[in-house]
């Protein structure tokens, strides 16, 4: 799988979104600059982003864009297969499927790619633009964190205790 450059913008400029949701509509202007992105080059994909009904516009002077749904609802695998295509290396899982059950001197090769995208599809499909603003991955969200409550003094340990 690899990320145009047009996929790593439209990230960008939707965690912009994400981050200013609470204050309305955001001027292209603003995210271009907020995010050191080519204006006219992000118009095209806010239209791109906007026509599939991630984004909408705003009109009038305190107009611009805005996510159409909750940044939680959101998910990376969305917004990479809109502007780049399938998560896979040669083409998306059915395509790797068929090749699998075809070409049986290179079988081994194709469910090795089959697994990389299925592990690529697994992350972005549990990944929110919620997560990604609020510094939340998904190894991160499997972690669980510590708390005092959590730790069980060493003197309890040494006498046995729980």
């Amino acid at each position: 799988m690899k990320i145009s450059q047009k996929g790593l913008y439209a990230l960008q400029a939707l965690m912009a979104l994400a981050r200013h949701s609470n204050q309305g509509a955001i001027r292209i202007r603003d995210i271009a600059y907020e995010e050191g992105l080519p204006e006219k080059f992000l118009e095209l994909i806010l239209l791109e982003l906007k026509n599939a009904r991630i984004v909408e516009s705003v009109r009038g002077a305190k107009g611009g864009y805005q996510l159409r749904r909750a940044s939680s609802e959101i998910r990376l695998s969305e917004i990479i297969r809109l502007i780049d295509g399938p998560l896979a290396p040669f083409g998306d899982a059915e395509q790797l499927r068929d090749l699998i059950d075809s070409d049986v001197e290179h079988r081994a090769l194709y469910k090795v790619f089959l697994d990389v995208r299925d592990a690529a599809a697994k992350i972005l499909e549990n990944t929110t633009l919620a997560d990604i603003v609020d510094g939340r991955t998904s190894q991160s969200k499997k972690r669980k964190r510590k708390t005092d409550a959590d730790v069980i003094p060493m003197s309890l340990i040494a006498r046995g205790e729980k």
